[in-house]
């Protein structure tokens, strides 16, 4: 693509527009950030449609209305006849000794890690007891407790308000984090890789369980040396903490410590729980999230297992990444079952009916979570894949991210301020190179071609490009000003160019001009061909109009009033004379691209080759000269006619004792061609008038051809004619050279002159006496048909 010169006022328009939006970039990252996420949230919702690698052990145990119906009244709201009666029935809310038999029965199928994404926040020693082989009973939080302690792969939940009770988080294999960080917006996108908990000692739990005490340890105040527990209605307690930070035990027991018990310990702990997701998953690759490498301000958490395997999440500073939301509840990559199938399961297998049994959780990471109906119940919210999703698949998602090892990578300030630039660039040069309904079109196939290119490198490779401000910015305020400015400015300079040229150019010389890529005005040194073409007998016919006007006024006596009226009536019909022959002319130079310079009396001037190009601008220049001594024939012709009639009409006039009507004058073209460099551009000033011309010694040169081309001639210059030769050999032949070099005032060296014919050959019969009604005088009527060989 030819670019157009770079003018001041667009070239700061579009550097101001992406320096504008890099600033707003750098120092506010969430202008644009609603607009961003919606446009994530689209790219999410397609990548569904493209296959990628995706984990195959991972399993969903549901629990929905079904089940909660099944496990209160044993009887199947689907058919199934291989399933039997539980043996036991419970409404809401189980029990725990649901979920441990539930965990003893994906133990037995030797599930890999089992994640409960169900809260226990406390001990419910008022459910029933469960009856053990030997007939024992067993209290339903310490059965739970125990089938945990044995299958030793379970995950428990937890949450920043709730916190298994130790029962429960020492028999479980690990914690997993499955609190819900929802946007602004409401849409979960993202998860937090791991949150900070903190685990009191025992003895502040003691005094935060004793109701007589009235201590909420959430509102704690940690001071350098002391801890102060507010109370409820009384005065707060003060622990006081020595230099290390560690509290005496006394303070709470007294003297009186329990046997083995250090005399002080630290009242706190805060420990690092890991989303479920990733716990799950570090399991299954025996990733080692004690000794993660955890870099916030870097921006990553690097995750290593056994033979140098590594995996690395992409985080922001608070430790969040995005969870790359590729499989729903109903994917047919998840094993899947309902919880009732493998309580079921698991009372057949203690019965001993093990022949229809299935192992389908082998190896599986199982999630268990709730999508039942229920405000308490069901888990559920918008995510990029639809308003309404079910939240526990975060954490499969999550694992499934670990387990492939893809991420999903926003790009970096640095990459959003390269994309800046280059979209501010490329806009740029399409809406100031381009026509605007062309340049138009390429900036939104360029805009789509972005969103394309982003759109795939997502799918392909999980990499967020941003679209809110390229499309905002570099494409939507860039297009805009930069339009703005051509329709202003642009514009003013067309109008100004058309004020110049639009009486001077044919149309698609003008339509030339104003697409011009480069178009000097201020003066260039050009090619050009340049013609004058004088209307010969002007000054005659108006010397014989003036003496007989003079002549009639005085015979008739007229008065001043009259004389100045009948003077004026014949200044009008001279000057409406040699407007129709200057206008013949005129109309030649148009038709042939030539550029109208002026009219200098009953001269005209033109030239080609300035302001624009043309192509074989000799040959249209003498083609331009030819119809014009054609047209004037032509008009001559027409002339003789009309004199003829107003012959007769005269001789009735005269009889009638009016006055005769006068001849109409018969005018001839004498024309001078030369080709070769002179100055073009504007001359005058802007406060009185431009005028677009060319001067130079080749504009004098052909002046003086004109001068000497004398009545129905056209006289060329040697260059213009070598031009013939080259443009078109069969024009050039007809031309022939005067008989001797002629000596042209104001050049110091004679010069070759050709004079090319105009007549066409076999045309309307031109005799002697014809030509001389022509010409005016027999010997040039003489001299022209010699000429021209008729």
């Amino acid at each position: 693509m030819k670019l157009k010169p770079v003018k001041l006022a667009p070239a700061l328009i579009a550097v101001g527009v992406i320096v504008l939006f890099c600033v707003l970039r750098l120092l506010n990252p969430d202008l644009f950030e609603r607009i961003e996420k919606i446009s994530y949230d689209w790219r999410v919702r397609q990548a569904l449609r493209f296959p990628t690698d995706t984990a195959t052990n991972l399993a969903f145990v549901y629990i929905d209305d079904a089940s909660i119906a099944y496990v209160k009244t044993n009887h199947l709201a689907h058919p199934n006849e291989n399933l039997t009666e539980l043996g036991y029935r419970f409404g809401l809310y189980w029990p725990r000794q649901v979920y441990g038999r539930l965990v003893e029965e994906l133990s037995a199928e030797k599930a890999k890690a089992i994640g409960l994404d169900v809260i226990f926040g406390e001990l419910r020693p008022d459910h029933p007891p469960v009856q053990m082989g030997d007939g024992k009973l067993m209290e339903s939080d310490e059965f739970f407790g125990v089938q945990m302690h044995r299958a030793s792969n379970v995950v428990l939940a937890a949450t920043k308000d709730v916190y298994p009770p130790p029962i429960f988080a020492t028999n479980a294999a690990a914690l997993g984090d499955i609190n819900t960080d929802k946007d602004s917006d409401g849409i979960l996108r993202r998860a937090k890789a791991f949150h900070m908990y903190r685990k009191w000692h025992f003895a502040f739990q003691k005094v935060a369980a004793d109701p007589d005490y009235g201590v909420d340890l959430s509102n704690a105040k940690i001071e350098p040396r002391q801890i102060i527990l507010p109370r409820q209605g009384g005065e707060n307690v003060v622990i006081p903490l020595d230099e290390n930070g560690e509290f005496a035990l006394s303070a709470f027991f007294g003297d009186k410590l329990p046997r083995g018990m250090a005399p002080k310990a630290k009242p706190f702990t805060d420990q690092r729980i890991w989303h479920m997701g990733i716990v799950l998953a570090a399991m299954q690759l025996n990733l080692d999230l004690d000794k993660a490498d955890v870099d916030l301000a870097g921006g990553r958490i690097v995750l290593r297992g056994p033979n140098s395997l590594e995996r690395t999440i992409p985080v922001d500073a608070n430790g969040y990444f995005y969870v790359d939301w590729r499989l729903k509840p109903n994917d047919p990559h998840l094993t899947q079952a309902p919880i009732e199938d493998l309580l079921l399961q698991d009372t057949q297998r203690l019965r001993g009916q093990t022949n229809a049994l299935t192992d389908r959780f082998a190896g599986k990471l199982v999630v268990v979570g709730s999508i039942a109906t229920g405000n308490d119940l069901r888990d559920e919210g918008a995510t990029p894949l639809q308003p309404s999703t079910f939240l526990v698949s975060k954490h499969w998602n999550v694992a499934n991210s670990i387990l492939t090892g893809r991420f999903i990578r926003r790009s970096s300030v640095w990459v959003d301020l390269l994309v800046l630039i280059l979209t501010g660039i490329g806009t740029s040069l399409l809406v100031w190179n381009l026509p605007v309904r062309l340049g138009s079109s390429m900036v939104l196939f360029f805009a789509a071609l972005y969103v394309g290119f982003a759109t795939m490198l997502y799918i392909q490779a999980r990499y967020w490009l941003p679209m809110a401000l390229p499309f905002i910015g570099t494409f939507g305020m860039m297009f805009a000003l930069l339009y703005a400015w051509r329709a202003i400015f642009e514009q003013a300079e067309q109008r100004r160019v058309k004020s110049v040229f639009s009486r001077m150019v044919s149309d698609n010389v003008m339509h030339e001009v104003l697409q011009a890529e480069k178009l000097s005005l201020g003066g260039a040194r050009r090619e050009v061909t340049v013609f004058f073409a004088d209307v010969r007998g002007f000054t005659e016919f108006t010397d014989k109009s003036q003496d007989k006007a003079e002549a009639y006024i005085a015979e008739n006596k007229l008065s001043e009033a009259a004389a100045e009226a009948y003077f004026d009536e014949q200044a009008r019909e001279t000057l409406d004379t040699v407007n129709q022959y200057l206008a013949l002319v005129a109309d030649q130079v148009k038709k042939h691209d030539g550029t109208l310079d002026k009219f200098i009396g009953d001269c005209v001037m033109a030239f080609w080759g300035a302001p624009t190009a043309v192509e074989k601008q000799a040959l249209c220049c003498v083609r331009a000269a030819i119809d014009a001594q054609r047209a004037v024939f032509d008009l001559n012709k027409r002339r003789l006619e009309q004199n003829e009639k107003r012959e007769l009409e005269n001789m009735a006039r005269t009889s009638a004792g009016l006055t005769p009507r006068p001849m109409l004058p018969i005018l001839l073209l004498g024309t001078g061609i030369n080709t070769g460099l002179a100055t073009a551009g504007l001359m005058g000033s802007e406060q009185d008038r431009f005028n677009y011309t060319v001067f130079g010694r080749e504009v004098n040169l052909a002046s003086r051809l004109e001068s000497l081309s004398g009545r129905g001639r056209i006289l060329i210059s040697e260059n213009t004619y070598k031009c013939l030769l080259r443009d078109d050999k069969e024009l050039a032949a007809t031309c022939t050279a005067l008989p001797d070099l002629q000596k042209l005032k104001g050049f110091g060296a004679a010069v070759r002159v050709y004079e090319v014919p105009w007549r066409i050959p076999g045309s309307d019969p031109f005799d002697e006496e014809f030509a001389t009604k022509i010409f005016g005088d027999p010997a040039l009527s003489t001299n022209f048909l010699k000429r021209e060989k008729l």
